[in-house]
């Protein structure tokens, strides 16, 4: 319903997937059949001996790769997936209680490894997904041969000498204002999330996995990933290899 609002009063278009990502399917797509793994959208692309797994952030799915895999499809192996409440995902999959923490999400990344038997790779993660690798990694160190985190934080609010982003006062805002009417906080939050015009390709690709998102669904992940303190982990985090963070003030 949303994402059919989202088309009408944005102009939405179906999401701009390139045919070279598209063509990089396996042969073997007997994964597909495992209801786990079927949950999550995964899909395997591309050829090569090492493994790539790309993790988006909140408020998109898998799609937000689309114009980068296609770049390594030729030589890597490729996982993409959803996280579970991801507008892509079934939304009655989605248990409240289970997914108020991230480590429920880092448990289901291991799951999927283990699914698809694999036991080494360099873990991609946007966002939320990041910690999200950091965790799974802590857990599991030897399946992670490296991690690159893409505008990845452990805090998000603000905490004494600690900059996180954001006052708790303007996250509990940003929480209000999400419960009050969903559609027109995406048509403001996306644009300064994204900064660029509503009108821009990025922008609108943002908007519509946004829309796809139940609105209750998005909030408690909204509200898990913005509201946790991972702090502690860092120093136990050893996998990572390329931090990358946006250096522009919103």
């Amino acid at each position: 319903m949303y994402a059919q609002e989202a088309v009408q009063f944005l102009g939405l278009g179906e999401p701009r997937m390139v045919k070279k990502l598209m063509q990089a399917e396996p042969e073997d797509t007997n994964y597909l059949l495992n209801p786990f793994l079927k949950s999550h959208n995964v899909r395997i692309l591309g050829s090569g001996d090492e493994w790539l797994v790309f993790g988006h952030g909140f408020g998109s799915d898998q799609s937000v790769w689309q114009l980068i895999v296609p770049h390594f499809a030729k030589s890597y192996k490729i996982l993409l997936f959803d996280l579970m409440g991801a507008g892509s995902t079934n939304p009655h999959s989605f248990t409240f209680s289970r997914y108020n923490t991230l480590y429920a999400h880092a448990d289901d990344l291991l799951t999927i490894l283990d699914e698809l038997g694999i036991d080494s790779c360099t873990y991609i993660g946007h966002s939320m997904s990041g910690m999200i690798g950091c965790i799974a990694s802590i857990e599991r160190p030897s399946v992670f041969k490296k991690l690159v985190l893409i505008a990845t934080s452990p805090r998000y609010s603000n905490d004494g000498d600690y900059i996180g982003g954001f006052e708790m006062e303007e996250l509990h805002e940003l929480f209000a204002a999400m419960r009050s009417n969903f559609i027109a906080w995406i048509t403001g939050f996306s644009p300064k999330a994204v900064g660029s015009d509503i009108q821009s390709w990025p922008v609108q690709e943002f908007s519509r996995t946004l829309f796809n998102m139940r609105p209750d669904i998005a909030l408690s992940i909204c509200k898990t990933c913005f509201a946790s303190d991972l702090r502690p982990l860092i120093p136990q985090t050893s996998k990572v290899t390329c931090l990358i963070l946006p250096t522009l003030k919103r």
